[in-house]
């Protein structure tokens, strides 16, 4: 299968959200991300036309005699700006599930630092000790992360059952 950039579908072909499912080669293989329509470069450029039509308009104000136009259209992008940074820092959040030759790979991208960790197959557990609502719980000796953020709540069950099913395949067993 070919990883997807569309949303998650869980085995039993009903549609999840907010990220995707593939496999490399035979191994399983979760990719779960934002549901996010503008990259960080697509959002500069909307930022960008928005600023130059504002201030444009301020500039037009300002040559009319409407001095104080200007420095709330200054403070009006600011803002924006800084509400647009925020929302690009987390676009390209993702999460990665991996199972191949006895080792879990998870990798977390939270704001542009990743995180890598390595389980041994055999010595994982699968949780989700808030219920269904829950974000999805893999413990090792020594380890433990949380996955399924960029899930519906309504779905983590589903990934959950997924991942313990792979475990006990041919790829957990390592």
């Amino acid at each position: 299968m070919v990883a997807a950039t569309s949303a998650w579908t869980p085995r039993d072909g009903a549609p999840a959200q907010n990220g995707a499912t593939a496999a490399h080669g035979d191994a399983p293989r979760w990719i779960l991300k934002r549901n996010c329509c503008l990259t960080p470069r697509q959002l500069l450029r909307v930022y960008a036309v928005m600023c130059a039509v504002s201030f444009g308009i301020a500039l037009a104000f300002w040559a009319m005699g409407a001095r104080l136009v200007l420095p709330f259209a200054w403070i009006e992008m600011v803002g924006l700006g800084l509400a647009l940074w925020v929302y690009a820092r987390h676009a390209l959040d993702r999460e990665s599930i991996a199972i191949e030759r006895g080792q879990v790979h998870v990798e977390q991208e939270v704001a542009g630092r990743v995180t890598h960790v390595i389980f041994e197959a055999s010595r994982v557990r699968v949780s989700q000790s808030g219920g269904a609502q829950a974000l999805v719980e893999l413990t090792g000796p020594g380890l433990e992360v949380a996955v399924g953020r960029h899930l519906r709540p309504a779905c983590r069950a589903r990934l959950a059952d997924e991942l313990r099913a792979a475990l006990r395949g041919p790829h957990g067993q390592g």
